[in-house]
């Protein structure tokens, strides 16, 4: 570990070993003495130690934090997004080192782990305008002398689950919305990236305490599976947010739609990029290439199928191999570098499992893929970005493989390529390349893309912070981030008031004494 790490690890900091859980303004030592060993996928060293919580801990952390919201939710909603304001500068100040240790402890681009925390940051901007637009709405009575409207009530505790590929932003995403809207939160981060949370909380106590906001309202715990379920089968949390597999969203859908709960779930993604005759090629390579290996892959919105029309394939897919012969694989944080590593061993394993199902059903490989070896590879996490021609219908390719693997699909009408591109068990995130108005029209259309994001001349990575974000099918059906998706984080009540000297009943009904 070099000395620069060592210097941001000392800022945010991280200890050689770490307390399982806070509430906000204070840290506890767990009665277990299991911990969670955090290794850099970049060079193979371990970072630092976790302490895992029991659920003894679980329950402190719950019991605080419900005692946190009988407070909380009558702050109003422009001192809460005070609190907000405040903790976007701080992340803006933390930016570097956050976004280092982002790019260190999880293996993504250091541009990619700086661009994770200004997402944070916009989002704290975004919470901000929000908390004086909690809005609902008024409606005309049909009785005479009455008034109707609707309002929005904070639900109470929030607890957030979330994956190792986006370690803080996801956080961000719900928590700056959860806090405006008058809840407390909860946060199980990823056990394989538990130090960029510890820092996050390192972060926000220090606002906490700077406005003498309460224990709890700010609440991160740090475990394993066992955590996640007794968050997703306690009715104490009427809300929970979970990123990551469709797998586990379902065994947490499950739980929490069991107590009668709420989820929100963010899960598995099968992008495909339409590429039209029609397509500006040399602009959609940067949006291919991008999509398939940024993140090394290991984005819920990265691009796994091209689909590519007859007419323009040869040429595409010749442009496509020549640029894969270009990218740069190694030490994230070297700028230099366009490719990191996967996020640890178990993760090289499902890719070379991937590839070799591929090739067992008939998938032929333009771009080999493989494990890197020697001088910079040493934790064993580098492996090549690679691409196969296949057919959508192949059971590797209907399935989410979270690694640098690009599908190539050949199309003939765009009816039957927006056929393809849908035909998955994932509705996330959809692109196409065309310089055809019609066809980008018909893309965006009911009879076009199914999936919850559609680009037109972009690629399927990449969200900005004000529009709505998640999919459909088996990734879930969530919505994070921006336009109306604050009203996941917030009950709706209806009032009526009748001013009048009579109690008329509605729709004419009769009824005297």
């Amino acid at each position: 570990m070099n000395t620069t790490i060592n210097d941001i690890l000392k800022q945010l900091a991280i200890e050689t070993n770490n307390p399982a859980y806070s509430t906000g303004n204070s840290w506890g030592k767990s009665t277990s003495e299991k911990l969670i060993d955090s290794y850099s996928p970049v060079d193979g060293q371990k970072i630092a130690a976790v302490a895992m919580a029991t659920e003894d801990d679980y329950n402190t952390v719950i019991e605080t934090a419900q005692q946190a919201f009988l407070s909380w939710r009558t702050v109003p909603a422009p001192k809460r997004g005070e609190m907000v304001r405040q903790f976007g500068e701080a992340l803006r100040a933390n930016k570097e080192a956050l976004g280092t240790l982002v790019s260190y402890e999880m293996g993504k681009s250091l541009q990619e782990g700086f661009g994770e925390v200004q997402e944070m940051i916009d989002i704290c901007d975004f919470a901000v305008g929000l908390s004086r637009q909690l809005y609902g709405l008024t409606m005309h009575s049909e009785r005479p002398s009455h008034r109707m409207y609707e309002q929005w009530h904070p639900l109470g505790i929030v607890g957030i689950i979330s994956a190792f590929n986006f370690p803080v932003a996801v956080w961000a995403w719900n928590t700056a919305l959860a806090w405006v809207c008058g809840n407390v939160c909860i946060w199980k981060p990823s056990e394989k990236t538990p130090l960029t949370a510890i820092a996050c909380q390192h972060i926000i106590e220090k606002v906490l305490k700077a406005n003498d906001i309460p224990e709890g309202v700010s609440n991160l715990i740090i475990g394993d599976r066992a955590i996640g379920e007794l968050l997703s089968n306690d009715g104490r949390v009427p809300l929970v947010s979970a990123t990551g597999s469709t797998k586990m969203g379902k065994a947490v859908g499950a739980a929490v739609g069991a107590r009668l709960g709420r989820s929100l779930l963010e899960l598995g993604g099968n992008n495909a990029i339409i590429i039209s005759k029609d397509a500006d090629l040399d602009m959609s390579i940067i949006g291919a290439v991008f999509g398939a290996v940024g993140t090394a892959g290991q984005r819920c919105t990265t691009t796994r199928r091209l689909i590519i029309h007859e007419h323009v394939y040869d040429a595409f897919v010749t442009k496509l191999v020549k640029a894969y012969g270009q990218l740069r694989i190694g030490d994230p944080l070297d700028q230099n570098n366009h490719v990191g590593p996967l996020i640890d061993k178990d993760a090289v394993a499902s890719y070379l499992d991937s590839i070799e199902k591929c090739k067992a059903e008939g998938g032929k490989f333009l771009v080999e893929g493989g494990v890197l070896t020697g001088e910079g590879y040493t934790s064993g996490c580098y492996v090549k970005p690679c691409i196969a021609e296949v057919k959508n219908d192949y059971k590797i390719v209907q399935h989410e493989t979270f690694a640098p693997i690009l599908y190539l699909i050949k199309y003939k009408t765009l009816e039957e390529a927006i056929a393809l591109q849908n035909g998955v068990p994932q509705g996330l995130s959809s692109a196409i390349m065309t310089l055809n108005l019609r066809e980008a029209e018909l893309f965006l259309s009911t009879q076009g893309s199914d999936c919850g994001i559609a680009n037109v001349n972009i690629g399927t990575s990449g969200a900005e912070i004000g529009g709505a974000f998640g999919g459909e099918k088996e990734t879930g059906g969530g919505r994070e981030s921006g336009s109306d998706a604050w009203r996941a984080y917030m009950r709706r009540q209806t009032n009526t008031i009748n001013y009048s000297d009579t109690l008329p009943l509605a729709q004419g009904i009769k009824f005297d004494l």
